[in-house]
């Protein structure tokens, strides 16, 4: 097989048997394909082919390369992610006999300075969820607001939620994350009442989907962005508004309160503690502010 195959028969057994998201066999999709422009580029014509000088040159041309949409290369966390999905590509050949080494032994990525995600204090996160829109879209909007802060949930698993999913009188909610893996979430008052009243308005049949768009069928990824996106102009918030900061808000505020670090990682259905960890550090900035405001020996004069 060549390895244009090669790459299209593992992308159709990632999106079958391992069940990956489209988002996520799109974006393999792109990085293999740099590779095997690469090997065009080089007349080689196996994996066999590649070695380690090969593969940093590679990841060295990527970095360089310009195109027409961009100024600049590949920057440092784009590389990792590519090196990534050579990595799982390659390691799933050698399992089926295909490819004798491991072309990437000894290449490492550049070091990728980690982002800390931004998060909304207490207040702002209040006056987010408890905007009124108005019209008859208002009882749907709150509703969504309440949850996504309530429980931390991904924006595909709230727009893939139906009423059969939800206990509003034992106070949890059922998703499926990542991997299609279940897990069960609680939900806070706020978010229950807010549920509720969508319910009554609307009906709740079990099979039909909580935040529903034309037609009655789920409501799109897109509408929930923009959605958001103005009611948090209405409230003239600084920061730039999506479905995932009321995720990172739900998990640093949890953590804030609880300093329990396995339970947020069980709430956010994260499958590496790793992650979740991200979020104490950047809970100690903000200790670190309140120490450089309040001691006497970092405040300065």
């Amino acid at each position: 097989m060549t390895p244009e195959q090669l790459v299209d028969r593992w992308l159709d057994r990632l999106a079958g048997e391992r069940q990956a998201s489209p988002h996520t066999v799109a974006g393999y999709r792109r990085d293999l394909a740099k590779l095997l422009r690469f090997m065009q580029e080089q007349q080689l014509t196996s994996f066999d082919a590649l070695d380690a000088n090969r593969m940093r040159n590679f990841i060295a041309g990527e970095h360089r390369r310009k195109t027409e949409t961009a100024k600049e290369g590949l920057a440092p966390k784009s590389l990792q992610r590519l090196l990534s999905s050579c990595r799982s590509l390659f390691r799933q050949l050698n399992r089926e006999g295909l490819l004798a080494g491991d072309p990437l032994l000894g290449v490492r990525g550049p070091k990728v300075r980690r982002k800390l995600p931004q998060v909304l204090d207490v207040d702002e996160a209040s006056a987010l969820v408890e905007t009124d829109s108005g019209g008859k879209l208002a009882v749907r909007d709150r509703a969504m607001l309440e949850l996504f802060y309530s429980s931390g949930l991904r924006l595909s698993e709230l727009v893939g939620l139906r009423w059969i999913d939800l206990d509003l009188d034992g106070g949890e909610v059922r998703v499926l994350g990542k991997g299609s893996k279940t897990r069960i979430v609680p939900v806070g008052r706020h978010a229950i009442a807010a549920l509720r009243a969508l319910g009554a308005e609307q009906g709740m049949p079990a099979e039909s989907p909580v935040f529903r768009g034309r037609g009655g069928a789920p409501i799109n990824p897109r509408t929930v962005q923009l959605r958001m996106n103005k009611l948090a102009l209405q409230q003239n918030l600084p920061k730039h508004i999506h479905p995932h900061l009321l995720r990172h808000t739900f998990a640093s505020h949890m953590l804030e309160s609880s300093g329990d670090l396995r339970a947020v990682q069980e709430l956010l259905g994260h499958a590496d503690i790793a992650t979740t960890q991200i979020y104490t550090h950047l809970d100690f900035q903000h200790l670190a502010k309140v120490y450089d405001a309040a001691h006497p020996r970092a405040r300065r004069k």
